[in-house]
């Protein structure tokens, strides 16, 4: 088309030679104004019209990429463009590639988005873009068909037909020359692997090839070697061998080894006020005398950065460095500290979060403008974020803005809040058990906790409300209430309860919390016609109703809500409770209803191995104990009393179903319950979100003596896996429990779930 035009400009060209510009026109413009246009022509009034001037215009426009066709038009000394633009593209879409976050992000990185102007080089080199990503992670011989359709005069929509080709599967991986280190411990780190057996389950390895992480993976190799002391490891880029009739493929390395190292000495060198070098010796991870860890030497670089950050230096900068005697097979280290200058907040900037408010984050961030930089404060205000559970991921970094200023750039991720959460189990008592509750932890992005729950089996309906604001005007108070009803058909009686509890509390020393609340409960008891005399006169003949007060003070200092890595909780509470009412037989109970002090604790240990084992293994204790306390010949009802059993006190056996019991079979509950678990959580698959626990549990639930009746304590434990999963619902929990001591008589659950969070 160019060529055509400047032929006819240079046939009438001698014709125009003695004409100048008088006038220019535009018409059928649309993306450019006339203003701009005049710009991009380069004529201007009183210039001589020429074949020369007018081609090199229209080329200009052309170099826009806006037009389809450009010709001129000339009227005396009046020039008249006229454009005839592109289509606009009106909508781009991809299918057979994936859908959600992985299509929008693919849309984002192929050049071609809605409001483009179409263009058939541009959709070429989004196909080849989308071709060259497939291929990246695996697939080969992948068809892209690209189509059309007209939307209105001037837009068009274009689809993407993606036809994947086939996924290379890594068969085996060779590491030539590899004697010292298992094939286990060099891919561990590897984004490509060899296909495990079951690779289709989700925590196994499928052997799937992601083929632009191969010439990253001979740093990884290296680096697996210089955690195990090898420092003079050498490592060939892979070669892949790819069997293009089955997509089957081997990876090759070629390994030298080298000699492996032990630490020799370890110092550190710094010039800071108040900063003692020997009590940070003391803590760091990488030890003398022990093999080389390239992992645990960075660990310690990033702790002796936080130490330094502590006295208001952001940009701390920690140089090793490592002499080799090669001889003696040792390394020694010297760690150089270079603080900078001391920084102080300048802005705090919020991103990511769509529905969480800004002052709702801000509460947990113990940093703030004006503030002298702190290292302890920047970790803990992330614990923080982390154990709301409102975000999936929380990320804080700082950007200097100046010498001795920075702003904290907060980017978080946010989790699903709203959550159904489900559990039960099954019981020859009970029959098929069912729980569910509708919650939202962070209501309308304003931290408001709320719940609605249920639980419906063969003899129990229970319902429950809940609410908790935690930051009362985003202030250090917080304040709670719930109601519930709950119906439970025993044996010998039905349980009618309609209760609630009101508390206001307060957070104080960062990691503690305190509350004072009132409760209220009025219980029907209903007795069985032909229930024994003991039955209605000693355990349920109960009807009252009780008042309490609570006290109660949590400690919490862990870094995340469901699966903490590090740090403790621990809650202790105590509850005052006045009972009344006339159903009581005074013969056996003399002081009648009367009052108890309740006490509880718990608490719980979390510490994961990674920086010791290299592997993300946590380990967890925890521990509860319950206490109640009364005059002697006042009655504590049996609803009132501790019942064992299920999840939170000994899993694999059905809950409330161990208590201490008559010669006769009747649970009476006891007043005194202790027990504690242990677990070992291993990754499963960090892809689905699951994990694998082991557990152990033991418990023990007894009774203070009342009317001069003996009765046993009772002990039982338990052992099992825990399935964790971090679902989109919500923490799913399938429990394969198996009893180790159970008695006859005893209901016991080799299967439970539950799905929420727990202690």
């Amino acid at each position: 088309m160019i060529k055509k035009i400047a032929l006819v400009w240079m046939l009438i060209g001698s014709f125009l030679l003695a004409q100048k510009v008088t006038q220019i026109k535009f018409e059928g413009l649309a993306h450019l104004s006339p203003t701009t246009a005049k710009e991009v022509a380069g004529v201007h009034i009183g210039d001589e019209i020429n074949a020369g001037m007018i081609n090199e215009s229209i080329k200009n426009f052309f170099s826009q990429g806006y037009f389809k066709d450009v010709w001129v038009d000339q009227k005396g000394g009046t020039l008249i463009y006229h454009f005839k633009e592109k289509l606009a593209i009106a909508n781009v879409d991809i299918k057979g590639y994936g859908s959600g976050d992985d299509g929008e992000k693919l849309l984002a990185g192929i050049g071609v988005k809605k409001g483009d102007l179409y263009d058939n080089r541009r959709i070429k080199k989004a196909t080849k873009t989308l071709i060259a990503k497939l291929e990246s992670q695996g697939y080969y011989d992948t068809v892209v068909d690209v189509s059309t359709k007209k939307v209105g005069e001037s837009s068009i929509a274009i689809t993407f037909d993606v036809n994947k080709g086939e996924k290379i599967i890594i068969k085996k991986m060779n590491f030539v020359g590899a004697k010292e280190l298992d094939k286990s411990d060099i891919q561990t780190d590897l984004a490509n692997k060899e296909e495990d057996t079951l690779g289709w389950m989700p925590w196994r390895n499928n052997g799937e090839a992601a083929v632009d992480q191969l010439e990253y993976d001979a740093h990884r190799v290296k680096n697996a070697y210089m955690k195990h002391g090898y420092l003079d490891a050498k490592v060939s880029k892979p070669l892949m061998r790819v069997d293009f009739g089955s997509y089957n493929a081997e990876v090759d390395y070629q390994i030298a080894e080298g000699a492996q190292y032990t630490v020799g000495t370890i110092s550190i060198t710094e010039n800071i006020d108040g900063l003692n070098a020997e009590d940070l010796k003391d803590k760091l991870v990488l030890k003398e005398g022990k093999i080389f860890n390239i992992k645990r030497m960075r660990k310690d670089m990033q702790n002796l950065e936080e130490a330094v950050g502590n006295f208001g230096f952001a940009y701390v900068r920690v140089s090793p460095q490592m002499n080799k005697n090669p001889e003696a097979k040792i390394i020694n280290l010297n760690y150089v500290i270079q603080p900078g200058e001391p920084v102080t907040i300048n802005d705090v900037i919020i991103s990511g979060n769509d529905t969480t408010k800004d002052r709702v984050i801000r509460r947990y961030i113990y940093l703030a403008p004006g503030d002298k930089f702190n290292a302890r404060d920047l970790k803990d205000s992330k614990s923080a974020l982390g154990r709301t559970g409102f975000f999936e991921k929380v990320d804080i970094q700082s950007q200097r803005i100046s010498e001795d200023k920075i702003n904290l750039l907060v980017n978080v991720k946010e989790a699903s809040t709203s959550t159904i959460s489900a559990g039960g189990g099954y019981g020859s008592y009970e029959g098929l058990m069912v729980n569910a509750s509708i919650s939202d932890k962070n209501l309308f992005g304003s931290g408001l906790n709320t719940t609605l729950g249920f639980e419906i089996s063969k003899i129990a309906t229970n319902y429950n409300l809940s609410f908790v604001n935690p930051k009362i005007w985003d202030s250090m108070y917080s304040m709670s209430f719930s109601v519930y009803k709950r119906d439970y058909e025993y044996i010998d009686y039905t349980q009618d309860q309609l209760g609630g509890t009101l508390s206001v509390g307060r957070e104080f020393y960062r990691y503690f919390h305190a509350s004072v609340g009132i409760g209220y409960v009025d219980n029907q008891s209903t007795i069985n016609e032909d229930a024994t005399n003991i039955v209605q006169d000693f355990l349920y003949n109960d009807q009252y109703t009780k008042t309490s007060g609570f006290a109660s003070l949590s400690y919490d200092n862990t870094d995340d809500f469901y699966v903490p890595r590090e740090g403790m909780k621990a809650a202790l509470n105590f509850e005052y409770a006045q009972l009344s009412g006339d159903d009581v037989n005074l013969t056996l109970f003399p002081g009648g209803y009367g009052n108890y002090l309740k006490t509880s604790g718990r608490v719980g240990f979390y510490y994961g191995l990674e920086d010791l084992i290299d592997y993300d293994m946590i380990l967890r204790a925890k521990g509860r104990f319950t206490y109640i306390g009364r005059n002697d010949g006042e009655k504590i009802p049996t609803a009132e009393k501790l019942f064992m059993g299920g999840v939170g006190s000994v899993r694999g056996f059905n809950p409330y179903s161990l208590s201490p019991s008559l010669v006769t079979g009747e649970l009476v509950g006891g007043t005194k319950r202790i027990s504690g678990s242990l677990e070992a959580s291993i990754p499963l698959s960090e892809a689905a979100k699951m994990r694998l626990a082991f557990f152990y549990d033991y418990g023990v639930v007894s009774l203070d003596s009342e009317v001069n009746i003996a009765i046993d304590s009772v002990a039982r434990s338990s052992t099992g896996v825990v399935l964790e999963w971090q679902s989109a619902f919500g923490p799913i929990n399938l429990i394969f429990a198996y009893p180790l001591d159970d008695k006859p008589g005893d209901n016991t659950a080799v299967f439970e779930f539950s799905m929420g969070s727990r202690f």
